[in-house]
């Protein structure tokens, strides 16, 4: 892969994004909310666990939303460097790289100021508080990448837009929805493993029995992540659950390669 034309398509990239100042905006939320977590809870340990919950909604909504719309927009750009002789690989990664990069840095900007003046750092809460920020990472190149493939899927804008919005409503709402109706349904059947496969196959799911395993809200993490930490224990499941959201990486960004490649502009 060629580094140099990659860094030059980020490069263009990141100018246009921090002209339109919402990285700016978006690293400012996440420091003004940590901040008052840490200010009115009074606790690492809860003001850890209310960033949690609001990284596991905020992030990715923004990143399948801004992904989706940023795709969109870029199309002019895209359609001009492939008039000329560039890989489509290395634009795609190009673009990508120039998404995720500066949404990951707001987020670990914006939270990560207030936890290190707060003491979030401290021996009882670095783990937990360095498996959120990178969780939020995670989480952010994985509903980028959904974003992508939509993107390129849809010719049509609104309709693009739409099934992202629909998608990030399932994994956060429905998906846990339609888990409880199955444990309900089947109550008399032995489930365990089935649920452990269900969660796997919601990145969201991961990421909060990811975070939850480390601060100590077991009654918080559901059914699902009850058995997760019954079958696979703390350390186990921290290792299982980073491993499932790198293939949920992967997995989205090796289709969208693959669509960028042979799609059409």
């Amino acid at each position: 892969m060629n580094l140099r034309a990659v860094a030059k398509v980020i490069k263009y990239e990141w100018r246009d994004i921090f002209r339109s100042r919402w990285t700016l905006l978006y690293a400012l939320f996440f420091l003004v909310t940590t901040e008052a977590l840490f200010r009115f809870t009074g606790s690492g340990a809860k003001a850890l666990l209310g960033l949690s919950s609001i990284v596991l909604v905020i992030i990715p909504l923004v990143s399948i939303v801004f992904g989706t719309i940023y795709l969109y927009n870029a199309r002019p750009f895209t359609e001009l460097l492939l008039a000329q002789p560039v890989n489509r690989a290395i634009l795609f990664y190009g673009l990508f790289a120039g998404l995720t990069l500066p949404l990951s840095g707001s987020f670990l900007i914006g939270a990560g100021i207030p936890i290190v003046l707060r003491g979030g750092l401290v021996d009882t809460h670095m783990t937990a508080a360095l498996l959120m920020t990178g969780s939020g990472v995670l989480l952010t190149f994985i509903f980028v990448a959904l974003a992508f493939f939509i993107a390129l899927r849809f010719e049509d804008r609104l309709r693009g837009l739409s099934v992202s919005v629909l998608l990030w409503i399932f994994f956060s709402v429905v998906y846990d929805g339609l888990v409880l109706v199955i444990v309900s349904v089947f109550a008399n059947y032995p489930l365990e493993k089935p649920m452990l496969a269900l969660m796997i196959l919601n990145p969201i799911d991961l990421a909060r029995v990811l975070l939850l395993l480390n601060l100590e809200a077991s009654a918080l993490m559901g059914y699902t992540g009850a058995v997760f930490e019954q079958f696979f224990g703390s350390l186990g499941g921290v290792i299982t659950a980073i491993a499932g959201l790198v293939v949920w990486v992967t997995v989205p960004l090796i289709a969208s390669v693959w669509k960028f490649k042979r799609k059409d502009f």
